[in-house]
């Protein structure tokens, strides 16, 4: 053969292999729907600020909820996070036909994780083909984006309108029109403002359309309705492309909501459609820098990737908000802030994205006054934080609860966070100022909340632990284990700190009981006697505290609770523990089970988002998708926080995976492999 036609065959080849390779690997960042009459659990996409819900329903949106946006919930009531104003309110009408499921066929639905869009595409009367996509703005982080183009397979009128959904959680609202020359632009502008229910929040919301192309529509406003709409035919063959803005803003965030929801608006149209999806897509990629990779089981690693998708969106760098256990998909846990960040979430987002994880440790920092009041209300020294937590930082746990009251393991789970967010980091000017400060107090409330018996040893009186089924209880053991651990590091780090370190500190540690029933099991309380559990308590003394280190007690405990978990209402996480517990001990087979378990139970149809229980239907549950991305980074990858950084200790991989490749590692943007 001529060299020349070989050097040409080669590069076919090479571009083929290319081109296929990168098909493979866009599969690999979706997840799809195609049947419209299967059951549906909506995938939300969220900004770390708003959280968008998208429906089946061509067009709709089911509801948006703001981050750390709080009113009660009714008089006498406990404050809950609010949904917002709903300014993608679309319809379309096609020659007077209302488009909705009844009249649609070849629906299919995708959530492209890499460019974080979710597209609808279908056939309506077989009239039109439609693509619609929705994006929350990483850019631009209270505004969304859906842009729509129709496709006329036939002469057609269309009707496209949009009105503003004002949900219940506002007692009044308005809605107006306005045309608004912005330096040479003309828009025309559906606003909305309201004041929540017990009126303790502002909230306003701005739309407006824009087109592509040099032809601009002017829509009209139908008083009726509140709606703006416009009206054009199309001729077969012919394409129709628009967007619609909409930028959702509170007094939380802003003095004057109404005015900035307005303002973004004209933002997002002098920057037009293109530069804003560039820009979107810009900051995801930077994002997608930190990935988990799987080779040789694409149904985990699509899983495993949507779920650091869904923690990436709940958060911000520089927010200094936290993320709720079901982060910006509903109202769910009314939007409190509980143990879900520091044990569940904050983890694979410390090795990950620790600018992510300093805006989780920001917002309890910022909130450490009013947890010195509770530490004070309820007769101990220091800092104790809520068990439930809003955006004033007081205890908003419903009264009913006695975890509101019990659950004290929360205040060591914060300490132990801020110790690892140094260990990563290595940060100390931040250790220094706020880190070695906030652990002082940490270590003060735990002392005063320890109580000296006879024998020298120390217990915890009247507690609930991770067991939640199990309240008013002496001697925890995850309980007495983190409070023993915080209590070290708050040792550890005024050492750094070349501050004074407290001798009690270490007493109350060392002295703090971890009981055993007679066979050698450890006991979960003092007068646990092998009752239903609601999820792993003692399990995680081996992981994540590293209390418990030797492996055939780690095998003895595993044995033991793993059989007394609520298999209906428990959480899913206890099987994440159990799963890194096994990749540890090198039994691959008994990890894999462990990893289908903590989420084959939960996944729910069509993208596989999780619920919390197997019983339950509230998806998405982050907390469970913190416990998933740990059993891959910390299990089958090995990677654990120490003293001295990031390490990645031996472990296997379930048989049949070939490799996890976990990128952009750490401050240092590190790569772990892990092979079989």
């Amino acid at each position: 053969m001529n060299l020349r036609w070989l050097g040409i065959a080669l590069s076919c080849i090479f571009s083929w292999n290319i081109m296929k390779a990168s098909v493979e690997n866009d599969a690999l960042w979706q997840v799809r729907a195609t049947d419209l009459h299967a059951p549906y659990a909506s995938a939300p996409m969220a900004s770390g600020c708003i959280g968008i819900l998208p429906d089946k329903e061509p067009f709709r949106i089911g509801q948006v909820v703001l981050n750390h946006v709080f009113d009660a919930a009714a008089p006498g009531v406990v404050s809950r996070v609010m949904k917002g104003i709903n300014p993608f309110g679309i319809q379309m009408k096609i020659d007077g036909m209302i488009i909705d499921t009844t009249c649609i066929r070849a629906w299919e639905q995708t959530v492209d994780m890499r460019q974080a869009v979710h597209r609808t595409t279908f056939e309506a009367g077989r009239k039109v083909q439609v693509v619609s996509e929705l994006r929350a703005l990483r850019n631009l982080p209270y505004a969304g984006l859906v842009s729509v183009q129709v496709k006329a397979l036939t002469d057609v009128v269309l009707e496209i309108r949009n009105g503003m959904n004002v949900p219940d959680d506002y007692a009044a609202d308005t809605v107006r029109y306005r045309e608004l020359d912005a330096d040479g632009t003309r828009l025309y502008l559906l606003e909305a403002e309201a004041v929540s229910a017990r009126k303790y929040r502002q909230v306003a919301a701005a739309s407006t359309f824009m087109f592509d192309g040099a032809e601009q529509w002017k829509p009209s406003f139908d008083k009726a309705t509140g709606e703006l709409f416009f009206m054009l035919p199309l001729k077969k063959g012919e394409t129709l492309s628009f967007s619609l803005v909409g930028s959702i803003c509170s007094s939380r965030d802003f003095t004057d909501p109404y005015n900035e929801a307005e303002r973004q608006v004209v933002y997002a149209v002098h920057e037009g459609k293109t530069q804003l999806i560039q820009a979107h897509e810009r900051l995801w990629n930077t994002l997608w820098q930190s990935d988990i990779r799987i080779e040789g089981d694409d149904d985990a690693q699509r899983l495993v990737r949507f779920a650091l998708f869904n923690l990436y969106a709940s958060c911000r760098a520089g927010s200094r908000l936290s993320i709720p256990p079901m982060g910006l998909s509903s109202q769910g846990y009314n939007g409190h802030i509980f143990w879900d960040t520091e044990l569940w979430m904050y983890p694979p987002m410390l090795l990950l994205q620790p600018d992510m994880a300093r805006s989780m440790l920001d917002y309890r920092a910022d909130r450490k006054e009013p947890a010195r009041r509770k530490a004070m209300a309820y007769g101990y020294k220091g800092t104790m934080y809520p068990w439930e937590s809003d955006d004033t930082g007081e205890e908003a746990t419903p009264t009913f609860a006695l975890t509101g009251a019990f659950e004290h393991h929360i205040t060591a789970d914060v300490g132990i966070a801020c110790w690892n967010y140094y260990c990563v980091t290595r940060d100390s000017v931040w250790l220094k100022r706020e880190g070695f400060p906030l652990l002082k107090e940490i270590a003060e409330f735990w002392v005063s909340r320890s109580v000296c018996n006879a024998d020298g040893s120390y217990s915890i009186v009247g507690v609930t632990g991770a067991d939640e089924y199990a309240n008013g209880v002496t001697d925890n053991a995850f309980t007495n284990a983190s409070a023993s651990l915080v209590l070290d590091y708050a040792s550890r780090a005024g050492w750094v700190c070349g501050e004074q370190v407290l001798s009690v500190w270490g007493k109350v540690s060392r002295g703090l009981r971890i009981l055993q029933f007679e066979d050698g099991v450890t006991r979960e309380h003092a007068t646990y006697q092998g009752e239903t559990i609601k999820q792993a308590d003692v399990n995680l003394l081996a992981y994540p505290l590293g209390k418990i280190t030797d492996v055939r007690q780690q095998q003895k405990d595993l044995a033991y609770y793993a059989e007394r978990i609520d298999q209906r209402d428990g959480p899913m996480m206890s099987y994440a523990v159990f799963c890194v517990q096994y990749a540890r001990m090198g039994n691959a087979a008994k990890a894999y089970e462990m990893f289908c378990r903590c989420y084959q139970p939960n996944w729910r149809p069509p993208f596989g988002v999780l619920s919390e229980t197997p019983s339950s239907n509230n998806p998405y549950f982050m907390t469970g998708a913190g416990g998933l991305l740990q059993a891959v980074l910390n299990g089958f990858c090995g990677l654990q926080v120490t003293e001295k950084g990031i390490i990645q200790l031996p472990s296997v991989l379930p048989l049949h995976w070939k490799k996890v490749t976990v990128t952009g590692v750490g401050v240092e943007k590190k790569v772990y492999v892990r092979e079989q």
